[in-house]
């Protein structure tokens, strides 16, 4: 049985003040108008995960105004041949909480159980912009393979931020930046580990597979010079580096420099010049990929959030991507503005209408 939730409650969550559904593992297909609130129901369930969901927005802005009272979202995660509780909630803008099964967890124990990809508007021009997101869009992924990568970012972040804090304030002493940088080349070393495993799997997974998207070829890459391979290596090459740092004031060798470089393959054309329209396939085929590759690494796909993927693909495209997905297995949560573009599904999918009246959603499971 693949991961998927069963049941969903949102509580003052956006636009949507109170909104309940019981679903089954088949795709869920939401339709309505702009601005009707299906991306915030996709958000609530992205936050199954760890991490700030995929607006990457405070715990604050996810609460419904005026009434700014906090929110809770509630799901059952039917996982590994058992069902799970989750709870999230933030009360009056404080920092989110979670629960698994009535006792209070990390957002990092939600990796354990919860694998969940999601492909956003936001990400069109991922292969355009600035290298950060790339960097999230792969530590996205790499997550989904180690639920523990998420514990290593954020030590080799903290250590991080403690050095930068003494480069700032031109800190000479060796042995502050020493104990530092031993923590830094630890945790370096997993996350830059980590990547490379996922970026490995996700090509196994391209390889022989018959797709209706574009094969992209992957590569990880310091935006200057080598990535340090190992522990030792980055503790050598952030020592070596501290007089380079004490004139920037920040850190310039080690993961967060790292750059994820993607070329269609079919064409041999990086990623960041080809159309918009391949762009979007890219991400697509990068996105079932990595689904496959979960569902043979632990058995089971994880769960997808698609947001207006539909609309900017043609019948042809879109059947095949509904194909695809069908033939996963995979719970994948899509939304369009109208109920045609989901016809090809029939009965393959759930279909939950989302309306707006007043700065009020609703939502309605069809029959």
């Amino acid at each position: 049985m693949p991961t998927h939730l069963t049941h969903l409650k949102l509580s003052h969550f956006r636009s949507h003040k109170r909104v309940e559904m019981t679903t089954d593992a088949r795709p869920v297909a939401l339709y309505g108008a702009n601005g009707a609130g299906k991306t915030n129901i996709l958000e609530a369930v992205s936050l199954m995960s760890p991490g700030r969901g995929f607006r990457r927005a405070s715990a604050e802005e996810m609460t419904r105004r005026p009434e700014a009272l906090g929110w809770k979202i509630t799901a059952m995660l039917e996982a590994d041949t058992r069902a799970r509780e989750i709870e999230s909630l933030s009360e009056q803008g404080s920092a989110r909480q979670v629960r698994i099964d009535g006792k209070p967890a990390s957002q990092i124990a939600l990796g354990k159980f919860a694998r969940v990809l999601w492909l956003i508007p936001s990400m069109d021009r991922l292969w355009i912009e600035g290298a950060d997101g790339r960097r999230r869009f792969l530590d996205r992924m790499t997550l989904s393979f180690f639920p523990d990568h998420a514990q290593a970012v954020l030590d080799y972040e903290k250590a991080m931020r403690e050095r930068n804090r003494l480069l700032k304030d031109q800190v000479r002493d060796a042995h502050w930046y020493a104990a530092l940088e031993v923590q830094m080349a630890r945790a370096g070393a997993v996350i830059h580990a980590n990547r490379q495993a996922a970026l490995a799997r996700i090509a196994e997974a391209q390889a022989g597979t018959e797709t209706a998207f574009p094969v992209s070829e992957l590569d990880l890459t310091a935006t200057e010079g080598e990535m340090p391979a190992g522990e030792a290596e980055l503790r050598a090459a952030l020592a070596e580096s501290r007089f380079r740092d004490l004139a920037t004031g920040r850190a310039m060798v080690g993961p967060h420099r790292a750059e994820l470089h993607a070329v269609f393959a079919a064409k041999g054309v990086p990623a960041r010049d080809c159309s918009t329209g391949e762009q979007k396939a890219l991400l697509i085929s990068l996105i079932l990929a990595n689904a496959r590759a979960l569902a043979r690494d632990i058995g089971s796909p994880p769960i997808l959030l698609l947001d207006e993927v539909a609309a900017h693909l043609d019948a042809a495209r879109r059947a095949a991507l509904y194909d695809e997905i069908c033939a996963l297995g995979a719970q994948a949560w899509m939304t369009g503005t109208g109920e045609e573009l989901f016809d090809t599904l029939g009965p393959r999918a759930q279909r939950l209408e989302v309306t707006e009246t007043h700065g009020l959603s609703t939502a309605r499971m069809l029959p």
